[in-house]
């Protein structure tokens, strides 16, 4: 043990333990992002400009104590400003773009609102390291989908029908004269209601397993004004009606799928022909070495805590979210696809294929 010690680098060791403070640090400010966001005190903060504690809390009606230690919080972490001089605290205009405003496309609450679900699922995902099973998705809690619908919200807003839809012409032009759509794994039907929206005349669909989603998928419908032009249903993916849509999509839902190749194989007879399959998924790489990286870090550590375990929980293929491309080519060959195209879209987080028989 001398020896070994001897020939320890105490440098390394410094910093590697400085490393590990500060993502124990990370986490623990996790919990207190997540109530600043289901209090609304960031909402509240972006828009009162400079404000002590008590100003806070008297717009906010939370207790100035509590509001005071948060804010400590959030000023050494550098989410707001604190002027000392004036004991203010201000949130500036650029954070509230990520903290705040939930119209912005850089909006981070949904992902914060899932660190509290995730982490307190945890001693169940702890139970499958021993037992090599797995959680299903009836064990996490309901504010679990709340959570994902929020954080994947922009993606639809912003991006599906303005950015991306248009990388397929083929696509656009047979919604625009009434196709039929598909989403598979709808969740809370975001994505079928922005097609819906945007497309009048096509015949709207959005099946999942999950009878929770559905039900908030046609409430969401409902809101936005097109309840009766999409229809929700509870389906076994794996046993899509043949040769029924000209457009099929999936976001995020093949990784973390029970059996992915069965669902592709029945997306693939689902189309038409002529149909086009949009397989949506995480902006990462086949290879460990290519994600060693913060955004690696926040998938592999997503992935055990639900991507992955959620289909080991029903003897699933337990991809994880990192499934990559090389992965992506390799499931879709073997469901029968002929034609495999990485759209030219630049993305933060996701990276879209575009298949056809």
């Amino acid at each position: 043990m001398a020896d070994e010690k001897s020939q320890l680098d105490w440098g390394k060791i410094k910093n590697f333990s400085q490393q590990v403070s500060t993502d124990i640090g990370a986490a623990m400010f996790g919990a207190l992002s997540y109530i600043g966001d289901r209090l609304d005190i960031f909402k509240t903060l972006a828009d009162a400009g400079a404000v002590t504690s008590a100003g806070l809390a008297e717009r906010t009606g939370l207790s100035e104590r509590y509001l005071r230690e948060w804010l400590s919080a959030m000023s050494a972490a550098g989410y707001v400003i604190y002027d000392a001089a004036a004991k203010t605290y201000t949130m500036p205009a650029e954070h509230a773009m990520v903290l705040a405003r939930e119209e912005s496309p850089f909006f981070a609450g949904g992902f914060m609102e899932m660190i509290v679900p995730q982490m307190s699922i945890a001693p169940k995902v702890m139970q499958s390291f021993k037992n090599g099973r797995g959680v299903p998705q009836s064990e996490y809690p309901a504010e679990t989908w709340e959570a994902m619908e929020r954080s994947s919200a922009s993606m639809y807003r912003d991006r599906l029908v303005r950015k991306w839809l248009p990388t397929m012409p083929q696509v656009v032009a047979k919604l625009t004269e009434g196709g039929t759509a598909l989403d598979v794994g709808c969740g809370s039907g975001r994505a079928a209601i922005a097609i819906a929206s945007a497309f009048p005349k096509t015949e709207a669909h959005g099946f999942d397993a999950h009878p929770g989603s559905v039900e908030r998928a046609r409430a969401n419908a409902k809101a936005a004004g097109v309840g009766e032009r999409i229809k929700f249903d509870v389906v076994d993916c794996t046993k899509l009606p043949e040769a029924k849509f000209d457009f099929i999509s999936t976001f995020d839902v093949v990784h973390d799928s029970v059996d992915p190749g069965a669902l592709l194989a029945s997306i693939r007879r689902a189309l038409k022909p002529g149909g086009t399959y949009l397989m949506v998924e995480v902006n990462v790489s086949s290879n460990l070495e290519d994600n060693i990286n913060p955004m690696g870090r926040m998938m592999y550590s997503m992935s055990t805590l639900y991507c992955m375990t959620v289909s080991l929980a029903h003897g699933g293929a337990g991809i994880g979210a990192c499934m990559g491309e090389a992965k992506a080519r390799e499931l879709v060959a073997a469901a029968g696809f002929s034609k495999f195209r990485r759209l030219p879209i630049d993305d933060a987080f996701s990276v879209l294929y575009e298949i056809q028989v």
